[in-house]
Order: structure tokens, then C-alpha cells, then sequence
């Protein structure tokens, strides 16, 4: 970090920006006051290593439930149009959606040569024993690392990359984890450390943001296995014209009922040229479509390997593809290519 770092700090709401109040915790302003009269309590020490930030408020906070793509490409937008005049980014949201987020921006600021951290908090800022403060410290630190070119979730003292995150704990100050990929680095001894051999190369920043609210609701969708499931149940979901794809969420390394009904909608999906994609419900490890008799039919179908991504992964990644508007090949073939890390096998 030199003495002119320079960070810009998006606020779009969560948790962290909340107070309390007789109907429970609600949205409160002023959080850049807010938040720099609480890192004025740090010590000097810690306080003197923080990089200069610019925080800007979206006008309408975003509740992190209520989150959709159209937020996601907004936040990505405004990233893109300060990229040459901060030296890094953070996000600031609530943490239900916020591994989404984090995975949807890696897609969109492909190449970034600015790291760009996502953050928030299990407990408002002014809270006792609130994590807010030091999520928010970790953030901003981590933002001034040039060596950082990708998207970070920064979360109980752990680096993370943001397009492996997933949400691990509803109340827990470390609430978030990679299950298939490593850290990629830690607050200890009040200082950031990283694992460089752990992080992606600067490979120059190839934006992509097309517009995710022309796609409307419902462009991609998650269709998760459970027993019983059935063909007629999957067709309702799946056949709808507005649907262009779907992450299914299949038993252990990639297998599906041994049910030919349920197997032909998904080759009439296909036939419709509706991208399909496989990730385990198991949360380690990959999917190997086809290494069981149980999941033959769908690689025999088209149905794509998603390896040991992430839901949150899979289904940013179609959505991005979908968006992009290129033929159904070159979705296919893209989507198999590991853009941003997603895919983790063997990193571990």
C-alpha cells in the first residue's frame, strides 16, 4: 500500500449498517460517518495502515434477500465506470445473497487488475460484540493489496475467492467458507497475509456486463433432487418458455432416479436449446456425470458437468452466458472453460 491508495467503498445495505429499533433492526443513513467514527476507535497503529476511501450509499439500499441480477449488474457497472480512479473495491452487503454477489461479479470483472472485496457482517456496527468493524477493517485492508487481481469475500478474518463462496452459518462470525477451494489469506497479528501461490495471475481485465434485467425473472433456475422427485414436477418448471437454463442439483457424483420420464424432459429441455448444468448437492467435491450407470443418460442428453462448482457459481455462470447472447456452442463450450477460478478440483 503506498500513501496514495485510494479505495472506493460501495454501501448497498445488510446487517452491518442496521440499528435497532421497537420493530426489530432496520435500515438507518449516514453510514460514512457512522462507519468512520467507529474506525476512529481502532488503535492509532491500525488505524494509520487503513488506506484513504471514498464510501458511496446506494440511494435505495438493497435488502440482501430481495437481491436479483439486475442488482448484481448494477453494482458491477459502477465498479467498472471508477476502475481508473481507485486502486481497489469494496462491497458492502447483507450476507444472505452476498456469496451470490461475490460469484456474479467475478463473471462480469473477469481480469480484474484491482481487487475488489465483498464484506458485511452477522451484526450491526454498533451492536456489542458486533464482527462489523472488523470485517470492515479486513475489507479495506485487503482492497490495497495489488496482488489481489480477483474478487475476495472478506469474512472472519478469512480471505476467500468470492466465485468458490458459499454462506456456512446463519449466526457465526465466520459465516462463510470455500468447500472446495483454499483460503487465500488471513487477518493474523492485525496484518493481512497472503498465500500468493493461491491467487489468480493479472491477466488484464476483460470486463463483461451485459444487462440482466432485459432476461426478466425466472431465466435460470435451480432445480434441486429429492426422493419422489417427478417428471411432471420438472416439466412444470423447467418447460416454461421464459426459462433458458437450469443448475440441477443431482444425488453424490452426478446421478439422477432411474426414471426415463424424467429423463426425457430433460432432453425435450435440451432439444429447446435450454442450457442444462450438474453440481452435486454434496457440498466437497465434484460431479463425474456418467462415471455411474445412474447418471448416464445425462451426459447422453447434453446435460454439463459443473464439476465442483458452487451453486451460486453454476447458476451466475448460465445467467452470464445467457446474457451474453452468443449461440447455444459457444454457451456450451464457455461454459466448461474455467473463466475465474470457479472451478477449484485439486486445489485442495
Amino acid at each position: 500500500m503506498t500513501p496514495e491508495t485510494h479505495i472506493l467503498v460501495l454501501y448497498t445495505g445488510g446487517t452491518l449498517g442496521m440499528v435497532e429499533s421497537e420493530q426489530g433492526l432496520v435500515p438507518a443513513g449516514d453510514f460514512d460517518a457512522r462507519l468512520r467514527a467507529a474506525l476512529e476507535q481502532l488503535p492509532p497503529s491500525r488505524r494509520g495502515r487503513l488506506p484513504a476511501f471514498t464510501l458511496r450509499e446506494f440511494p435505495q439500499l438493497i435488502d440482501s434477500s430481495s437481491a436479483t441480477p439486475a442488482d448484481w449488474h448494477t453494482i458491477a457497472s459502477q465498479i467498472a465506470d471508477a476502475y481508473d480512479s481507485f486502486d481497489g473495491f469494496v462491497v458492502l452487503q447483507g450476507t444472505d445473497t452476498l456469496a451470490w454477489t461475490a460469484s456474479s461479479l467475478a463473471f462480469q470483472l473477469k481480469g480484474t487488475a484491482r481487487p475488489v472485496i465483498v464484506s458485511g457482517a452477522q451484526l450491526p456496527l454498533e451492536a456489542e460484540h458486533s464482527d462489523a468493524l472488523g470485517n470492515v477493517e479486513l475489507a479495506l485492508t485487503a482492497a490495497a493489496q495489488p496482488t489481489l487481481n480477483e474478487v475476495v469475500v472478506a469474512f472472519g478474518g478469512q480471505l476467500l475467492r468470492g466465485v468458490c463462496t458459499r454462506k456456512w452459518y446463519t449466526q457465526d462470525h465466520r459465516g462463510f467458507t470455500t468447500p472446495n477451494a483454499p483460503l487465500l489469506g488471513e487477518w493474523v497479528d492485525d496484518r493481512v497475509v497472503l498465500y500468493p501461490g493461491r491467487l489468480m495471475d493479472d491477466q488484464g481485465p476483460a470486463f463483461e456486463l451485459p444487462d440482466y434485467a432485459r432476461l426478466g425473472k425466472d431465466s435460470i433456475i435451480r432445480l434441486p433432487l429429492y426422493p419422489g422427485i417427478s417428471a411432471e414436477s420438472v416439466r412444470v418448471q423447467l418447460m416454461r418458455p421464459e426459462v433458458k437454463g437450469a443448475v440441477l442439483e443431482l444425488w453424490g457424483s452426478g446421478n439422477l432416479p432411474e426414471d426415463s420420464e424424467l429423463l426425457g424432459v430433460l432432453a425435450d429441455a435440451r432439444g429447446e436449446g435450454k442450457l442444462l448444468a450438474g453440481i452435486s448437492q454434496c457440498p466437497h467435491g465434484p460431479v463425474t456425470i456418467g462415471h455411474y450407470a445412474a447418471g448416464a443418460g445425462l451426459a447422453t442428453v447434453g446435460v454439463l458437468s459443473g464439476d465442483d462448482m458452487t451453486l451460486e457459481a453454476a447458476f451466475t455462470k448460465l445467467l452470464h452466458l445467457v446474457a451474453l447472447d452468443q449461440d447455444e456452442d459457444w454457451q456450451r463450450e464457455r461454459f466448461l472453460m474455467p473463466l475465474v477460478g470457479e472451478r477449484a478440483s485439486g486445489l485442495l
